[in-house]
């Protein structure tokens, strides 16, 4: 397995494009903050979500990072919390 642990973030001008992203970004990972997942990931998989991330976001518009933490194989990923305490994200069905 060489899998890699990606940060993903984003600044997306649009909420729609937000929500798409958001929507996407569910499927590959851990929702970790508003704006921020985590997600472990082969090259294809990284290959297939970057592929239908650039199909959203919009240059010039929209603002998208991935940080390569590295490979994932007995990686716990270690995160301090300031301010409001982090809780794991549940996920739930939203009805709009």
């Amino acid at each position: 397995m060489d899998d890699h642990l990606y940060i993903i973030a984003y600044d997306i001008s649009d909420s729609k494009r937000w929500r798409k992203i958001f929507k996407i970004l569910h499927g590959y990972g851990e929702w970790m903050q508003l704006s921020v997942f985590q997600c472990r990931l082969s090259k294809t998989k990284r290959a297939e979500l970057e592929s239908r991330l650039r199909e959203v976001v919009r240059s010039g518009q929209d603002h998208l990072v991935i940080i390569d933490v590295g490979p994932a194989k007995n990686l716990k990923l270690r995160i301090e919390s300031i301010g409001k305490e982090l809780n794991t994200i549940e996920r739930k069905a939203v009805v709009v």
